[in-house]
């Protein structure tokens, strides 16, 4: 299953065999990608698809030089957690 990027609607999705979407919402800022939410039906969970939508948008950032402003409690309190090495790219909220 590929993820698909709709710049315009600043999401990534995936479209599911029901018909049905799972999907992660961002904010473009100047310097970075705030990952708001993040959504996958309940009848499609466990199985990776919310971890594939967010590793994503990560190496989307990563690739167009931004930072990533983890809102989304899934990135933040999950997703982060089991892949550390994305840590770099989170935009820091102290201050210099």
């Amino acid at each position: 299953m590929e993820v698909l990027h709709d710049e315009s609607a600043h999401r990534f999705y995936l479209q599911l065999t029901d018909g049905s979407e799972a999907f992660l919402l961002y904010r473009r800022q100047a310097d970075a990608l705030d990952l708001y939410r993040t959504y996958v039906p309940p009848s499609s969970r466990e199985r990776g698809l919310a971890e594939k939508l967010v590793e994503t948008g990560f190496r989307y950032a990563q690739a167009q030089h931004l930072k990533v402003i983890p809102t989304c409690s899934y990135v933040s309190e999950t997703f982060l957690k089991k892949h550390p090495e994305f840590l770099l790219l989170v935009k820091s909220t102290t201050p210099a």
